[in-house]
C-alpha cells in the first residue's frame, strides 16, 4: 500500500511542473501514456531518451542500460502502441520517492520501445 501511494505521489509530483513542454506538438501524447496496468508515464520531461545501444530485447523480453547495468524491462511497463517520439524511451521510479520507499527491486515504472521495432 504504501508503495501504490509513493507513485501515485510521483505522478502527481514529477508531471511537467514547469510547463516547460506546454507547447510540445507530442505535449498531449505524453500526457496520456500509460503502462499495461494503467500507471500514467508522466511526461516527456520525466523520460529518458535511450540511444540504440541502451535497449534491446533478450530473453523474450525488453531490457535497457542505465546506472552502468543492464536490467530487464517488466512486462506490464512496456507502452503498447505506436511511438510518436521515435526514440526508445524509459521512465524510472524518482530517485528521492525510490529512497523513501526502500529497496526497489525494478526502477523501470514505463517503457517505450524505439520506433523502429
Amino acid at each position: 500500500m504504501r508503495l501504490a501511494l509513493l507513485l501515485a505521489a510521483a505522478v502527481i509530483l514529477v508531471r511537467d511542473p514547469t510547463g516547460k513542454w506546454a507547447g510540445d506538438p507530442l505535449h498531449s501524447w505524453f500526457e496520456h501514456l500509460h503502462n499495461q496496468v494503467g500507471q500514467f508515464c508522466c511526461a516527456e520531461a520525466d523520460g529518458h531518451p535511450l540511444d540504440d545501444g541502451e535497449w534491446d530485447m533478450k530473453d523474450n523480453g525488453y531490457r535497457v542500460f542505465f546506472q552502468g547495468k543492464w536490467a530487464a524491462v517488466p512486462d506490464d511497463a512496456v507502452i503498447l502502441g505506436p511511438n510518436k517520439f521515435g526514440k526508445a524511451i524509459v521512465w524510472l521510479l524518482p530517485k528521492e520517492i525510490a529512497e523513501w520507499a526502500g529497496p526497489v527491486s525494478n526502477p523501470i515504472i514505463c517503457f517505450m520501445p524505439g520506433s523502429g521495432v
